[in-house]
């Protein structure tokens, strides 16, 4: 093998641009899994019940958090590619496109959990005790959700101009506000009565409402780019058109895949507590143990689609070899740490004992899923969308998780009457199931696009 002194400072230079960006997400997901964490530790205090109940119920917050994160993909790699060429003017119009559709869905979703948390419930589980307690945190946690609508937007933006470590400092701070408010209303601290599930809500809203505040503060302080309140109102038929050729099939992608996750719930939520409450422990375990992964695919897709961006099309080539390589590494690293921590989960839930033993094998099944998430989301959510190219992922996931795994979860689960381990096994294969086809489409080069335009 011959030395290339070339590539090998072109090496360093991606991976030190990639790991300044990937740093900070990678902090903002490992935050966002330990408030999973703190949650589930204090709640172990109130009960079983609370745990399971807030689990089924945040996964509203989960869908409106997939919707989210399709919606970003486009407007992220859309302006990624933008800054590349650097176009601010077509970024500030990007983002009043989005923040107007981050709004109209937020208020759905915030008016449906506020006013009939109840119904939500139902669509989850037929355990009145769930759905009476997790009615209880929708009612309070649902104002929040508008609230997302404007910090989520405002961070997407700030990362596609690899301004990260803002974006950080926002999210770590409502974060962190959200972990102490946490304790303070569940133990009732300080004064304040014990609030239960409730406070678990409430420590959330007013998180969310402190990250908005120190988010648009940011925003106003850079000074590539003004997100005036004037970006909501201009127009570009073009430019609009491009973001929804993007977003459009990155949203519906998240949304098959996400919805696709929430019908694993739904299943679960119908075979008892014990398999929920089981589930609700392992996802904390498995939050932590993807950081790295899903930091490495967001991340470098901003770093490749601004190479796209500035028509360098071969060096975005190597590095997304580059990403995909050091990706995999990061999810086999995750399916050993859900192994080892196994253990570690006991100390902190206190579970019935036929909840601990689906804790044991739940671990492995998702050790297992995580390096396949790992993989795929390099190459869908990373080097596909970095160039542009969505739908391809959207198509995957379709069939895996709507033709395959979901109709099998519930032929298993209600047809089949199969035991809940093998039912959450077969749940679980859908990464598997799509893999050859993805590596496939990667090895085509299709996705290796510059999709900014002239506007001049």
């Amino acid at each position: 093998m011959t030395f290339n002194p070339i590539k090998t400072e072109e090496q360093k230079t991606f991976f030190r641009q990639l790991f300044v960006l990937v740093g900070p997400i990678c902090l903002q997901n490992l935050l966002s899994a330990a408030v999973s964490s703190a949650d589930v530790v204090m709640l172990n205090f109130v009960g079983q019940t609370a745990i399971a109940a807030v689990n089924l119920a945040s996964y509203v917050q989960f869908i409106l958090f997939i919707f989210y994160i399709g919606l970003s993909s486009g407007l992220v790699i859309l302006c990624a590619q933008y800054w590349g060429k650097k176009d601010t003017h077509s970024i500030e119009t990007i983002f009043g496109f989005a923040l107007k559709i981050s709004l109209a869905v937020a208020f759905i979703f915030s008016a449906a959990s506020i006013f009939i948390p109840e119904y939500v419930m139902r669509i989850f589980t037929d355990d009145l005790n769930m759905i009476s307690v997790g009615a209880e945190y929708l009612k309070i946690v649902g104002w929040s959700y508008l609230i997302l609508a404007f910090s989520q937007t405002f961070q997407a933006v700030l990362k596609s101009i690899e301004k990260v470590k803002i974006v950080t400092i926002c999210t770590v701070t409502a974060l962190s506000l959200n972990i102490v408010l946490n304790a303070v209303f569940i133990f009732g601290l300080f004064g304040c009565p014990k609030m239960g599930v409730k406070g678990v809500a409430l420590a959330t809203t007013i998180a969310r409402i402190i990250e908005v505040v120190i988010s648009v503060a940011a925003v106003i302080h850079v000074k590539e780019i003004k997100l005036r309140l004037e970006c909501l109102f201009r127009k570009n038929k073009i430019l609009f058109k491009d973001f929804l050729h993007i977003s459009l099939p990155a949203l519906g992608n998240e949304a098959v895949w996400g919805t696709g996750f929430t019908m694993y719930s739904v299943i679960m939520g119908h075979l008892g507590e014990d398999i929920v409450a089981a589930n609700a422990v392992v996802q904390v375990l498995r939050n932590l143990a993807s950081v790295a992964c899903f930091g490495l695919a967001y991340g470098g897709a901003i770093l490749i689609g601004k190479q796209l961006g500035s028509n360098q099309l071969d060096l975005a080539k190597r590095n997304a070899a580059r990403l995909i390589k050091v990706t995999v590494l990061a999810g086999i690293f995750g399916g050993i740490l859900m192994i080892i921590g196994e253990p570690l989960l006991y100390r902190f839930a206190d579970l019935k004992s036929s909840a601990q033993e689906y804790l044991k094998w739940f671990c492995v099944i998702n050790a297992f899923s995580l390096l396949g998430a790992a993989i795929n989301t390099v190459f869908i959510c990373g080097v596909f969308r970095a160039g542009g190219d969505a739908k391809f992922g959207f198509i995957m996931d379709t069939i895996a998780m709507w033709v395959v795994s979901v109709p099998l979860g519930f032929l298993s689960a209600f047809v089949f009457k199969f035991p809940p381990m093998v039912v959450y096994a077969i749940m679980f294969l859908d990464e598997y199931e799509k893999m050859i086809f993805v590596y496939l489409h990667y090895r085509s080069g299709k996705w290796v696009k510059n999709i900014t335009r002239d506007f001049e």
